[in-house]
């Protein structure tokens, strides 16, 4: 089982000298990075560079790509390894909730969409699902805007609450850490708006690791951020530090657009 860590100062997720492949080809290489507690840390570099691939090895969603496998080092949750084999994947992704880039409600009610989670984890108790959904639903700044409709459909949301309902969703399992694969490419810039305030808010209670190609995003609502490129990790700093004042120039060429 993975347990959030608990140490003082220990990350929330460290990566040490990780290998990745899909098949024969490499797409991550040499990856070490610390992930910490309650930080939004960002994800940035161009197409194909590999953050989407790092993101989804938090998880263990590659595992259902065939011959997709860590090929040197490992990455640690809660002290875990967690590609060791007492690791159970289904176990990993309850503690570690999940928001894609276009939103994804199931084809339920907004109640049942929150009320999933939990059921399939065994809860059957109303007022204890009544209760997560509520905490859930406030949680993604949701509830008011719902709580007078939440047997009806979730397609009847707009593409902004349907992020925010798919939020909702990964928060209702009570994960340590979500990750966002970029979750407002989708949505107009009031939704997007709203989606980053809620980011903000979020970290208090969970490690949030987000991927975006929106600079101007990546610096509003992360600490730190990553630069990858071909699949390495060029450099990886306090936020302010990589918009501002970057040790690499691919980094600084990057961030002001003469290239990616």
């Amino acid at each position: 089982m993975i347990a959030p860590a608990t140490t003082p100062g220990a990350p929330a997720i460290a990566v040490q000298d990780m290998d990745f492949c899909y098949g024969e080809s490499i797409a991550l290489k040499e990856i070490t990075l610390d992930i910490r507690r309650n930080e939004v840390t960002a994800f940035i570099g161009p197409s194909g560079c590999g953050k989407s691939t790092l993101l989804r090895c938090f998880n263990r969603m590659n595992d259902f790509i065939p011959g997709a496998k860590v090929t040197r080092g490992g990455i640690w949750i809660g002290g875990t390894e967690i590609h060791s084999p007492e690791v159970d994947g289904v176990e990993l992704r309850r503690r570690i909730g999940m928001v894609f880039q276009k939103s994804n409600p199931f084809p339920r009610s907004i109640y049942e969409n929150v009320a999933y989670g939990p059921r399939i984890l065994g809860e059957r108790r109303k007022d204890v699902l009544n209760a997560i959904v509520e905490k859930s639903l406030r949680g993604a700044a949701l509830w008011e805007e719902v709580k007078d409709r939440l047997h009806e459909s979730a397609y009847g949301l707009s593409g902004g609450q349907q992020q925010r309902l798919c939020i909702a969703r990964a928060t209702a399992v009570d994960p340590s850490i979500i990750l966002m694969d970029e979750p407002c490419s989708a949505l107009d810039p009031i939704a997007t708006g709203r989606v980053e305030e809620l980011i903000l808010e979020l970290k208090k209670n969970y490690t949030i690791v987000i991927v975006t190609h929106n600079m101007q995003q990546a610096s509003r609502v992360s600490d730190r951020t990553a630069f990858f490129y071909l699949g390495e990790l060029v450099e990886y700093d306090f936020t302010s530090k990589i918009f501002t004042n970057p040790a690499n120039s691919q980094t600084e060429d990057y961030i002001s657009g003469r290239f990616g």
